[in-house]
Order: structure tokens, then sequence, then C-alpha cells
């Protein structure tokens, strides 16, 4: 959705202010090539208004369910052993 720019600095602090929302003119855009641009949006709008939505309280329940099926083989979960991590404090030599 378009927005149209803010007001420049000086209109915002004279003067009352209009509780209007204002809406985008393209003003620089020839008549045509601003139905182009609109057919645009409303072709991107109607394609977003067609996707299936799911509820959030589904998608979480979902997320948590492949969570929990997948723990088991999920390393950061029950953590690696001391014996096959590469990343151990290595022991401090007591010859010197």
């Amino acid at each position: 959705m378009f927005l149209a720019p803010p007001p420049p600095r000086a209109a915002q602090l004279s003067g009352p202010v209009d509780p209007r929302p204002t809406t985008y003119r393209p003003t620089n855009l020839s008549g045509s090539s601003s139905v182009v641009a609109m057919k645009k949006v409303v072709q991107q709008l109607r394609l977003e208004a067609g996707l299936n939505r799911v509820k959030v309280s589904q998608a979480a329940a979902d997320l948590k369910q492949f969570c929990l099926q997948k723990a088991q083989h999920n390393p950061l979960l029950p953590g690696v052993s001391s014996s096959t991590n590469p990343f151990r404090p290595q022991k401090v030599c007591s010859f010197l």
C-alpha cells in the first residue's frame, strides 16, 4: 500500500492538523502509467487475499510437535559428550 510522504517540517509546526488520512497520488506519473501501477497493486492484493491462512495457535502447535519429533536428532538439545567435543578446553601441561 502506498503512503503519502510526510509534509515539510515547516508545515508541521504551523496551522491546525488535518485528522483525515492522506492518500497517495502520484504526481510525476502520466495517466496511463499510473493506471498500470494501480493494476499491479490490485493484482498483488488479489494474490495476497487468495492465500490460505493458518491461525497462529495452530501454527505454534504444529511447530512444537515438529520440534519434539526432531529433538532426539538435534545435538544442541542433549549436548555433546566431552569425549567427542572438538571445542572442549585443552588440558594444561604440568611439566612446566
